[in-house]
């Protein structure tokens, strides 16, 4: 296991914040997750900063991080820019327990924060941002590996349902595939989507709280088949920070609210074969992070994975062990991942509904499976939980993510 434990963690509401930049959003949670930890600016000894756009859209590049926290008055401490695309943030933090477990530090700052919604913008300009999340100088093979996978247009779907990213194709090409292999259904992927507008409705940072039925779902609007609106995460803003600390810190000033950081495995995709799940990468990175912690798939209480669009969810809990290959539309469907379910899954109402701030994805994750696991979770609590897993991953290169973290936290108030 690794010698970390988040002491202290804090995210701001997500939505469309208007009036917020990407540094006062920083220094908000920033802020929180010092008081959250009990512990002053002058603590911290090192920080890790993800952003992945205001340097396209605002011109902000290079020090993003020694920027955004400038007036915060940390004292002249090493302060790294971290940018994986929608895993950035978890690449922070796991940079930081690197760090930790290497006896660098003691006390350590991870901060995501991710402006993307810019009303003077265009919809087109902002969703071509995306497009750097993967190989733009072979943006061509894959367009044409993913139109492999899609096959032929399904019977009705349309043509053009208006301007969309580039990864809700790829997500519906992979969401095709998986229909075809394993005989997923639209309704399964629908049924993902229903359950998690469903939790957010008890999250009172999420930018969606309202209730859908699975038929609400399928009968929005068509983004790319099998995928509708809402079965898509929305463009979001918001910033979340957690203090990552060292076991003799935490023997030195013990808190029940600690919560510990039994392993965090990051792995890179490859060119696999489309058929070759066993190689996937957020399958090798769920393999060594379980391993890492000594724990097995039924051992997991409560997840929050990368649902970036519903089919992710299906995927990610095959990767994990929660599902089998193949069964993940079906154990969703019969309830299995729904608060009250035998492993509930994104309680937080998941990026669909939460929203899904890029850079600070990851974070924002891990603040719900610490809540969780401190039994403050209100609405949402997952009885008796005490080992937590995230699954963030971001960009894509051949057929899947070019980044994968998996982080496994438990609970050590029973200790």
């Amino acid at each position: 296991m690794t010698g970390a434990h988040i002491a202290g963690i804090a995210v701001t509401e997500l939505g469309r914040l208007t009036g917020r930049t990407v540094r006062d959003m920083a220094e908000e949670v920033v802020r929180g997750a010092l008081a959250d930890a009990g512990l002053e600016t002058g603590d911290i000894e090192a920080a890790w900063f993800s952003n992945t756009r205001q340097a396209l859209m605002e011109g902000q590049n290079s020090i993003r991080g020694q920027v955004a926290l400038r007036d915060l008055g940390l004292p002249g401490i090493p302060i790294t820019n971290i940018e994986n695309a929608c895993a950035s943030s978890t690449a922070g933090v796991w940079s930081a327990i690197a760090a930790i477990d290497a006896g660098m530090c003691d006390v350590a700052l991870v901060v995501g924060s991710e402006k993307m919604i810019y009303p003077e913008k265009s919809k087109e300009e902002i969703f071509r941002t995306f497009l750097g999340g993967t190989d733009i100088s072979r943006i061509d093979e894959a367009r044409a590996v993913f139109d492999r996978l899609a096959g032929e247009r399904e019977p009705g779907a349309t043509s053009d349902s208006g301007a969309h990213t580039f990864f809700m194709d790829m997500y519906a090409a992979m969401a095709k595939h998986h229909m075809r292999t394993f005989g997923t259904t639209q309704r399964q992927i629908a049924c993902v989507a229903a359950k998690n507008h469903g939790h957010s409705v008890h999250n009172p940072v999420a930018q969606y709280r309202h209730a859908m039925t699975v038929e609400d779902v399928l009968a929005d609007r068509e983004v790319t088949f099998p995928l509708t609106r809402s079965m898509c995460a929305p463009v979001s803003d918001g910033a979340a920070a957690a203090v990552i600390v060292s076991d003799r810190r935490v023997r030195a000033n013990p808190s029940r609210r600690t919560v510990r950081i039994r392993a965090c495995a990051m792995k890179s995709g490859s060119d696999r074969a489309p058929e070759d799940y066993d190689r996937q990468v957020g399958r090798r990175a769920a393999r060594a992070a379980c391993e890492t912690a000594g724990i097995e798939p039924a051992d997991i209480d409560v997840a929050e994975v990368h649902d970036a669009t519903a089919f992710g969810e299906i995927v990610q809990i095959e990767n994990l062990g929660l599902a089998g290959r193949g069964d993940g539309g079906p154990v969703t469907e019969a309830g299995e991942t729904t608060l009250g379910g035998r492993c509930p899954v994104n309680t937080s109402g998941g990026l669909l509904s939460k929203g899904h701030p890029i850079a600070a994805t990851g974070i924002v994750q891990l603040h719900e499976l610490v809540a969780q696991l401190r039994g403050e979770a209100g609405g949402r609590q997952v009885d008796g939980a005490r080992i937590a897993v995230a699954e963030n991953g971001g960009g894509f290169v051949g057929v899947e993510e070019a980044a994968a973290a998996v982080t496994v936290l438990e609970s050590i108030a029973g200790d």
